[in-house]
């Protein structure tokens, strides 16, 4: 899924994802896309089971987590690393995300399984 116009939360639809990582060329454009598109398709998962509760949230948002992580050596492969500018970046679009769905998450808890 890359096309977020498809979800319903307008404060997704109108959000830069990974704009931090985007505009460092460290960061190979076409794994941040991979990254966005695991970010998009949280958001819809969200938007499909409805998740109750924090540990109902966080349980996806560990599995997207758990995917990025799966990336690590993609990245290593293109001479970059999830490093600390990209761990910022990407916990603070995972905030966002917990926020536009109504959870006051905590920001570590969110992520809590990354390797990053």
């Amino acid at each position: 899924m890359n096309n977020q116009t498809e979800l319903s939360n307008q404060k997704i639809k109108d959000f830069q994802f990974l704009d931090c990582m985007y505009r460092d060329s460290y960061f190979p454009k076409f794994l941040v896309d991979k990254c966005k598109d695991i970010l998009l398709e949280l958001c819809l998962t969200i938007e499909n089971k409805k998740p109750k509760n924090l540990p109902e949230l966080y349980k996806l948002t560990h599995s997207a987590t758990n995917r990025i992580n799966d990336m690590e050596d993609e990245f290593f492969e293109n001479n970059s690393e999830i490093e600390t500018g990209a761990r910022e970046c990407l916990g603070t679009n995972f905030e966002f995300i917990s926020k536009a769905y109504g959870f006051d998450a905590h920001i570590e808890e969110l992520i809590a399984t990354r390797n990053w």
